[in-house]
């Protein structure tokens, strides 16, 4: 079954017309595709948070080809591919990390190719828009029902990202922000299972917490331990900014003690 989606997550911002030329290449090139842009507000050059908004949405969408771009090496000797998922669904964009987590949320990797084939790419390609040049190009044709072995090279060495820093001792978690979302609400690289169930009494990083269910288990201004939507462990204030009570980035450690 040919994916009808391409969904969309870069670096690029919206305020430029970045997002808008690779919409209009996808749109001359598979004109019945529908595209459901994830999100365009990934820091610049972040790959890490690129590559865990993308992992933890995808399964909420349907079948598609996911185009992502964040791409800090883009115009280097860093390959551009193309993934075949286990569902059925493809994954396009640079080979430095950022779609090898959502692959693995998909199934699993089932092929995958540097994309050499220059007639899937726009006639001249820049130097620095592969997003507009090559990926988008390349997820119309995979959305139109073109073969992905056409498209390059078949490869088995992708780039992965390190593993982010889980440390358990007894009554001791260690573990590294992966992410810090819209409200402050910061996302670790732990499973909750790592923690006792709610509720108990937490510190973290000093700072006296809850382990609760939800946000409003807590009193307002309360910072609690939680089991986010995507499971994971992760911290809020209830009716507050958790990363900014704690001073947190993603790629900080947290230690949070019972």
């Amino acid at each position: 079954m040919t994916p009808s989606t391409i969904s969309f997550t870069t670096d690029y911002g919206l305020s430029d017309g970045f997002v808008a030329a690779c919409h209009g290449t996808i749109a001359r090139l598979a004109p019945r595709a529908r595209i459901i842009d994830v999100t365009h507000l990934v820091p610049p050059g972040d790959v890490r948070r690129g590559a865990a908004v993308l992992a933890q949405t995808v399964r909420s969408l349907p079948l598609s080809v996911h185009l992502a771009v964040v791409d800090p090496g883009v115009g280097t000797a860093r390959r551009p591919i193309a993934i075949a998922a286990a569902d059925g669904g493809f994954l396009v964009g640079p080979d430095n990390g950022l779609l090898v987590p959502a692959a693995e949320a998909l199934g699993g990797i089932a092929a995958a190719v540097h994309l050499t084939n220059r007639g899937w790419f726009a006639p001249e390609v820049s130097a620095t828009f592969h997003g507009r040049d090559i990926f988008a190009p390349v997820a119309a044709r995979l959305c139109s029902g073109a073969a992905l072995p056409d498209a390059g090279e078949e490869i088995d060495d992708l780039v992965v990202l390190p593993a982010p820093h889980v440390e358990r001792a007894p009554g001791r978690l260690v573990a590294e922000v992966l992410t810090v979302d819209h409200f402050g609400n910061v996302q670790l690289a732990a499973a909750p299972d790592l923690l006792p169930e709610a509720p108990c009494q937490l510190t973290v990083n000093g700072t006296p917490a809850t382990r609760t269910n939800t946000f409003g288990d807590a009193p307002a201004g309360a910072l609690v331990v939680f089991a986010d939507s995507a499971g994971h462990l992760a911290l809020a204030v209830n009716g507050g900014d958790a990363a900014a009570r704690l001073s947190l980035a993603p790629g900080d450690r947290v230690i949070i003690t019972s």
